[in-house]
């Protein structure tokens, strides 16, 4: 437990009913200890969900309103930016509980910024280097592929898209697909705040290793808040208590951001999974002015993957139309982590 939500007292550990998100009870008896708590397996109130799908989108509805919006098609960009950031394959909006949009797309800093995605960074790959990411370079991009499954109502609601990340032609170089991955999003409302996961698993399907050399950022999962989201030093916090000044490069197993929004404010929390690899992975934080976070897999140590290897990378996402206290947040948590 961690501290300031549990107390011992004359042998008795108790766990404050209100600051579990999940409610039910159980008692367990030891020669030497009794021990009343909650397990937190089944939610306090559980919203059902439908998933809706057209020809561009699919999007994500609980009763209060869309949780998120996935993007099937590609998004052209803004007006006078080059064709190459044009892009598929992302999550926006991404909502709060009362419908509060907290995602942004095409920021003026850094137009190839999606809302809720993912692509590396710096990478070899054959004698090339290839970088999905920052589009603009043209050497690659991340694509919507097809939809592979769907969970369409109920309390937790999904879909399983095929993406692949390809190397763009270039010169007598054809277009290549370099990694085959399923994108795996299931949503949930439950308790008033609506829970994310975010699974990749992404398979080599060329025939060289794809070498991804420590770098700063890439990879992973990444997010994009508002624009007015930012500025202070508390925007961010991470499972260390580190805030934006301190939390660049550190380990960390969740990180909370918050920020304005039309009802008030917000926040979200993004884990990754204790069975990442290198985990708990280091991430990528802005010391200073917007709001943008990034699980970095590969940011300490090199990595590779090779011909026909595959990896899973898990995420789950958590959005409050609230601030709300990290004891919460690491409750979460220990439920993610099956702790």
């Amino acid at each position: 437990m961690t501290r300031n939500w549990a107390r011992r007292a004359r042998g008795v550990l108790v766990v404050r009913w209100n600051e579990c998100p999940f409610k039910s009870g159980i008692v367990k008896i030891t020669p030497s200890l009794f021990v009343v708590g909650w397990l937190c397996v089944s939610p306090l109130l559980a919203a059902d969900l439908l998933l809706q799908e057209n020809a561009d989108t699919l999007t994500i509805l609980a009763p209060t309103g869309p949780v998120l919006t996935y993007h099937k098609t590609e998004v052209p960009p803004p007006p006078g930016e080059s064709a190459l950031y044009r892009r598929s394959g992302f999550i926006h909006p991404l909502h709060a509980p009362n419908g509060d949009v907290v995602t942004s797309i095409h920021a003026p800093d850094h137009v190839h910024h999606m809302g809720v995605w993912h692509a590396w960074v710096k990478t070899k790959w054959n004698g090339r280097a290839l970088d999905f990411w920052n589009l603009k370079a043209g050497q690659a991009t991340v694509r919507f592929v097809d939809v592979v499954d769907r969970k369409e109502a109920g309390e937790a609601v999904g879909f399983a898209v095929r993406q692949q990340q390809v190397a763009l032609a270039d010169g007598d170089l054809p277009e290549t697909v370099i990694l085959e991955e399923i994108l795996d999003v299931t949503a949930a409302q439950q308790d008033g705040v609506n829970l994310i996961d975010y699974t990749v698993t992404q398979s080599n399907a060329s025939d060289h290793p794809l070498e991804l050399p420590a770098y700063r950022y890439g990879g992973g999962i990444a997010y994009r808040a508002p624009d007015g989201w930012g500025e202070s030093r508390n925007a961010y916090l991470t499972s260390k208590g580190l805030d934006r000044t301190e939390g660049h490069a550190t380990r960390a197993e969740w990180v909370a951001m918050h920020g304005p929004t039309e009802s008030g404010e917000s926040t979200v929390v993004i884990m990754s999974h204790p069975s990442n690899h290198d985990s708990p992975q280091r991430v990528r934080i802005w010391e200073k002015g917007k709001v943008f976070f990034n699980y970095v897999p590969a940011q300490e140590h090199a990595w590779q993957i090779e011909p026909g290897e595959t990896i899973t990378l898990r995420y789950r996402l958590l959005v409050f139309d609230r601030a709300v206290e990290p004891e919460l947040v690491q409750s979460y948590w220990r439920l993610y982590a099956g702790q």
